[in-house]
C-alpha cells in the first residue's frame, strides 16, 4: 500500500468519494463526493434517512466496499485500489464491525463465538476479558438462544473489540432492540470508545442517539449536509427517543 500524506490525529481520511451502483439499466449514486477526516478516539455518529449514503460510506471505510471514485487512507495506508487480499487483512487486524443483527454462531457459546474471532487475530483479548467489559462476565457459557436481544448485541460487541481493533464501525446497533435495552448497549459502546480510546463510528437514523457523539455526521442523497461537535456531550442513560 502507498504512503500517504501524514496527518498527526486521523485515522481515516476521505477524498472525493463516489459510489455508483448499477442495477440492471438504472445507475444508483449513493455517494457523491464525500470529504471527511476522522480522528483517533472520536465517537461519530452518522445520521441520515435510509438511502442517505451512511451504511455505503461505513462500508468504504471497513474495507467491505471499494468506492467508485475518489481516495480513502487509513493512516498511513492508501485503502483505494488495494488488493482484496490486503483489504482482508485490513478488516481482520483492524477494524471491529457490530451490524444491527447479532450474527452470532448458534451452537457456540457467548465465549465461543468470541473465540473464533481472537484465534485469527494478531494480539487479541482473552475472550473472557472481552465479555467481562461489556458486562456478560456471568453469562461465558450461554448459547445465544439462552441470552435476550441486548445480551446477544452485547456479545457481538465482544466479538468486535476482542481483535483490539483500532476502529468500531457500527451499522444501526440498536436497531433491532427496544429503548431501554437499546441504551444499555449504546453504554457499552461509550464505555469501549472512553477505555479503550477506538474511533467508534455509529450509524443511525435516531436523531437522539446524536447527542452522546463527539462529532455528528448528517447525510442526505449521498452528500454530507451538516457536521457538528457536541459541546456537551450526554451520556448513553440519558438519551431518549
Amino acid at each position: 500500500m502507498s504512503a500517504a500524506p501524514p496527518s498527526a490525529n486521523a485515522v481515516f481520511v476521505a477524498r472525493g468519494l463516489t459510489k455508483v451502483y448499477h442495477m440492471g439499466e438504472v445507475e444508483v449514486q449513493a455517494l457523491r463526493g464525500i470529504d471527511l477526516t476522522l480522528e483517533r478516539g472520536e465517537l461519530v455518529v452518522l445520521l441520515g434517512p435510509s438511502g442517505s449514503g451512511k451504511s455505503t460510506l461505513l462500508n468504504i471505510l471497513g474495507g467491505l466496499d471499494v468506492p467508485s471514485g475518489g481516495e480513502v487512507y487509513y493512516l498511513d495506508h492508501k485503502l483505494t485500489g488495494a488488493s482484496e487480499a490486503d483489504l482482508t487483512r485490513f478488516r481482520r487486524e483492524h477494524v471491529g464491525f457490530v451490524f444491527q443483527f447479532y450474527n452470532l454462531i448458534p451452537s457456540l457459546t457467548a465465549r465461543e463465538n468470541v473465540a473464533a474471532v481472537t484465534e485469527i487475530s494478531p494480539s487479541p483479548m482473552r475472550p473472557e476479558d472481552a465479555l467481562a467489559l461489556v458486562g456478560l462476565g456471568n453469562r461465558l457459557d450461554h448459547f445465544p438462544a439462552q441470552l435476550s436481544g441486548g445480551e446477544q448485541q452485547r456479545v457481538a460487541i465482544a466479538r468486535a473489540i476482542a481483535k483490539n481493533p483500532a476502529v468500531l464501525l457500527c451499522d444501526e446497533p440498536t436497531g433491532a432492540l427496544d429503548s431501554a435495552t437499546g441504551v444499555v448497549v449504546l453504554e457499552v459502546l461509550e464505555k469501549v470508545n472512553r477505555e479503550l480510546g477506538t474511533l467508534t463510528v455509529l450509524i443511525t437514523h435516531n436523531a437522539g442517539i446524536a447527542d452522546m457523539a463527539d462529532r455528528v455526521i448528517r447525510l442526505s442523497d449521498g452528500h454530507i449536509v451538516d457536521i457538528r461537535s457536541n459541546a456537551v456531550k450526554k451520556a448513553a442513560r440519558e438519551l431518549s427517543w
